[in-house]
């Protein structure tokens, strides 16, 4: 029986360094697009168990391929596929707020159960659901945390800081990463008046005063929330600001206006391809995989 991973160009490192933790061969999907926006793919490589890597941030341009290449790789001959996806886009909208509105996670979790046969993933952005199985049904979904990652790496950081959560959603998780070197954390209240104007308070902040402090979320998207509760926290007196999370969608432009404001560093896993990307997912995805039992036949 033979077992492969798979990737496409952008995320060929991360998915390389997973063939690598597995002990597993490595093929590239090459793709290719037409004036008119389709795409071309080419699977190369065969296997019976294959493993396909993509994250799926710019979800609108990535789906139809991965799709493509599942069928190509079924084609070649593969009994299973199993989809790596270490950031799943299309998890936050699990209700219809306005008539009308698709709910786009019950959507993209039923089309990746029908080409797939099974999916792991990296925190992904759920609300309203407690398990993963609930947006993606029928087949084995395994959403791990990146928490032991995110307080690995602050134990390489040197003086213990204080973590901040953003807002109450954020609480169990910044505790898990919080636990293993039992770091003091707060949690933020939330006000948004738009899309990029937040409010932010921080109860308790007076324990930040001469003290290093690390912003800790699932997801950096704009960067706003951030920026919010870094100017909270130098009020209240703290030494310096970070941030840290599992997956970073700041752009380029977002990401100098957080420098600008002194949040240094931003510190993200390699789930989304970009410069805060430096902390790696290989080894926990490859546990997760052999956990599950997927790779058995």
């Amino acid at each position: 029986m033979s077992i492969a991973v798979f990737g496409f160009a952008e995320s060929s490192g991360p998915a390389g360094d997973l063939a690598a933790a597995l002990g597993l061969p490595y093929h590239q999907v090459e793709t290719t697009r037409f004036p008119d926006g389709e795409s071309l793919v080419r699977v190369c490589g065969e296997a019976d168990i294959a493993i396909l890597y993509r994250s799926l941030d710019h979800p609108n341009d990535r789906l139809v391929e991965l799709l493509l290449a599942a069928g190509a790789l079924r084609a070649g001959g593969a009994r299973k596929v199993l989809l790596v996806a270490p950031y799943l886009g299309y998890m936050r909208q699990d209700m219809a707020f306005r008539p009308g509105e698709a709910i786009s996670q019950r959507i993209i979790g039923a089309l990746l159960a029908d080409h797939f046969d099974a999916l792991v993933t990296l925190d992904p952005h759920l609300h309203r659901i407690a398990h993963l199985s609930e947006a993606v049904p029928r087949i084995p979904a395994l959403a791990l945390t990146a928490a032991p990652l995110l307080a690995a790496a602050l134990e390489r950081a040197g003086e213990p800081p204080v973590l901040v959560g953003p807002d109450a959603e954020s609480h169990p998780w910044v505790e898990a990463v919080a636990a293993p070197g039992r770091l003091d954390v707060l949690v933020g209240e939330k006000h948004r008046h738009g899309p990029r104007s937040v409010e932010i308070t921080v109860p308790g902040s007076e324990l930040v005063r001469g003290r290093p402090v690390v912003l800790v979320d699932d997801v950096i998207s704009s960067g706003g929330t951030l920026l919010a509760a870094a100017e909270r926290l130098r009020e209240a007196g703290a030494s310096g600001v970070s941030a840290l999370a599992t997956h970073c969608l700041a752009s380029a432009e977002d990401l100098a206006r957080l420098a600008s404001a002194g949040i240094v560093p931003v510190q993200a896993t390699q789930t989304v391809a970009g410069p805060a990307a430096t902390i790696p997912v290989a080894g926990l995805l490859a546990a997760g995989l052999r956990e599950a039992g997927w790779l058995n036949g």
